[in-house]
């Protein structure tokens, strides 16, 4: 009886060896740089600098643009202040008298008159 369990201790030990041999195996092919998740992982990483930096670069252009977008409005409400007040001094100003109608922009050519005749 102590030969069958010695046996069987000796097959589930080797078992247990071929079963860690082919975990290692895959483990190994699993973390590869070149083609399994650690290369993935490795290209992600590069990614998420890349992005990183991409996105400093934007909230720094959108600053920008804020300010210079800050200082166009103000100077537009300025301008709007001073339109505002050209208006309101053309209300002070006299009618202005009639007009005669405009004289047609073209050349009319007209018959000479004969006075010997």
């Amino acid at each position: 009886m102590a030969m069958i369990a010695d046996i069987l201790l000796a097959a589930g030990a080797l078992g247990a060896a071929l079963y860690c041999y082919v975990l290692a195996r895959r483990l190994r092919r699993f973390t590869d740089l070149e083609t399994g998740v650690g290369g993935a992982v490795a290209v992600l990483s590069a990614q998420v600098d890349d992005l990183t930096k991409a996105l400093v670069m934007a909230q720094k252009s959108a600053g920008e643009s804020a300010q210079t977008l800050a200082a166009q409005t103000g100077k537009a409400d300025d301008a709007a202040k001073r339109i505002e007040l050209l208006v309101a001094s053309l209300h002070d100003l006299p009618p202005e008298p009639q007009r005669q109608a405009p004289i047609s922009p073209f050349f009319e050519r007209r018959q000479p008159k004969l006075e010997d005749a």
